[in-house]
């Protein structure tokens, strides 16, 4: 059978994808995280399914799940937070799952970053203004950054940053970042995206670090700092421009 890795999304019980739910509502067994995925999407699942909440078990006790039910024949849904591309720990699973000769398959989700962005009411590429979004983390006792990666490195490009899983480091976010985008530079937090309890912090890398200390937010936050954040005059999309060139076919 197969093991299905779906992107719950980043809070809201109603922002899985329709696939998502659809191959959720299919399996007899349903692997979460149940500190970060909201127990209304458990309903989704069918009734008697088993429902094993991962918060404390480690990858080999995870595993060893995924294998059991596969070699019961039954599917399993491994509901992972926002999408499993970025920040998932997935990829550390599937390699476990490879050896193991266990199939699987993808299905993604809403990432955080982008309920952080309806949130705010913002487009993160605006014309003339930014193009580039990156997304990355700050180095960590327990994970290091790999060279090249570190955020005084990626400041000097100026473009859009996206920090996930850095709230509780948000001091050393700003000072690593003040050099290369200046004091008066757009940032913004919000913590909880999607969910009732959002919160939502504006400011600028002068006084966010201030305003997230606060507010009291350690975890489940995105950290964003770049100009498009509070970008008002920039030249219109060539998209939807009267100038384009339109064929009727």
């Amino acid at each position: 059978m197969t093991v299905y890795f779906i992107g719950a999304g980043p809070g809201a019980a109603d922002l899985i994808t329709v696939r998502g739910a659809r191959t959720l509502a299919a399996c007899r067994v349903c692997l979460y995280a149940g500190s970060l995925v909201p127990r209304e999407l458990l309903a989704e699942c069918p009734e008697g399914a088993r429902l094993v909440d991962t918060a404390q078990l480690d990858l080999d006790q995870i595993t060893a799940e995924l294998v059991r039910a596969h070699e019961a024949g039954l599917d399993v849904a491994r509901l992972h937070s926002g999408d499993p591309s970025v920040f998932s720990a997935v990829a550390e699973q599937m390699r476990r799952l490879d050896a193991a000769g266990v199939p699987y398959e993808v299905v993604p989700g809403v990432p955080a970053f982008a309920a952080a962005a309806a949130a705010l009411k913002r487009e993160l590429t605006v014309p003339t203004v930014g193009q580039t979004v990156i997304l990355t983390r700050v180095a960590q006792r327990a994970t290091a950054m790999p060279e090249g990666e570190d955020l005084a490195t990626l400041g000097r490009s100026g473009a859009l940053l996206v920090l996930h899983l850095a709230a509780g480091y948000v001091d050393r976010v700003v000072e690593e970042l003040l050099p290369h985008y200046g004091a008066k530079c757009p940032a913004a937090v919000v913590a909880l995206a999607s969910r009732p309890d959002e919160v939502i912090l504006r400011g600028t890398l002068a006084d966010i670090a201030d305003q997230v200390k606060a507010a009291g937010i350690v975890r489940t936050a995105v950290i964003m700092v770049g100009r498009t954040l509070g970008a008002s005059q920039f030249r219109d999309s060539h998209l939807y421009s009267a100038e384009r060139e339109r064929h009727v076919c």
